[in-house]
């Protein structure tokens, strides 16, 4: 689980803040500070991997947290999420390492990409001791997010996709075929098909070759926690 520090002075964002994360898989709340103060206390004697950070504080503003944190030498990241939308402030975080700046007022959708592309960046750097450049770019830079974001391939729908991928998610990550998912879509089994290939091409799900009681191959697919965050570009 990760550990979530939320440091808000705002009570009512700092509780969307956790509801929000408590919708997500994988998140935890380690401790929730209303000034730096706290927050610095907070981190002398809780392990917490993530902070949602504040920038427009009573006391210490936000950066100078997270510059306190980098001073530290912490293991830990920082996503900002605040009022500030200067380019002074945001230029100043990214500089000190935030991972991610959304700007007050925002949208559900907004931060679950924001923790989501956090989760896969996190899990894909874990299991990694070289990369080529090609997947430090799309993994890791998010170079191309870009071109992901702009369309499906010729002949795929958004809405098509989300309903070929709410029957995936009914399969509760167990296995499933083609043919599971026309019938749980009642979408055409050449159709399907063609959404489950784009799937398996950005390795969102993974498939496998098996045998029936009469011997003719079946692609089997299953889904791949770890890329799931990446279907959000095509959503």
């Amino acid at each position: 689980m990760i550990s979530v520090l939320i440091v808000e002075d705002d009570p009512m964002v700092a509780e969307f803040n956790k509801q929000f994360l408590q919708e997500l898989n994988g998140f935890k709340i380690g401790g929730v500070a209303n000034n730096v103060d706290d927050a610095i206390e907070i981190i002398k004697r809780e392990s917490i991997d993530l902070v949602l950070l504040d920038v427009f504080m009573p006391g210490k503003s936000g950066l100078e947290f997270l510059s306190y944190i980098r001073e530290l030498n912490e293991n830990m990241d920082v996503i900002l999420i605040t009022a500030a939308s200067d380019m002074d402030h945001i230029q100043a975080a990214l500089r000190l390492g935030a991972v991610d700046y959304i700007i007050k007022p925002f949208k559900f959708e907004r931060f679950k990409e924001s923790l989501m592309n956090y989760v896969q960046k996190k899990e894909f750097m874990k299991e990694q001791t070289k990369v080529s450049q090609s997947i430090l770019d799309e993994q890791i830079l998010n170079r191309d997010q870009k071109g992901a974001r702009a369309e499906l391939p010729k002949g795929l729908t958004k809405e098509t996709l989300k309903i070929v991928w709410e029957a995936i998610e009914l399969q509760h990550e167990q296995e499933f075929t083609t043919d599971i998912i026309a019938d749980e879509t009642k979408i055409s089994r050449v159709s399907v098909r063609k959404y489950l290939n784009f799937l398996n091409e950005q390795d969102i799900i993974k498939v496998r070759l098996t045998y029936g009681s009469i011997g003719r191959p079946v692609n089997v697919y299953y889904t791949n926690k770890k890329r799931i965050g990446w279907l959000e570009q095509f959503l």
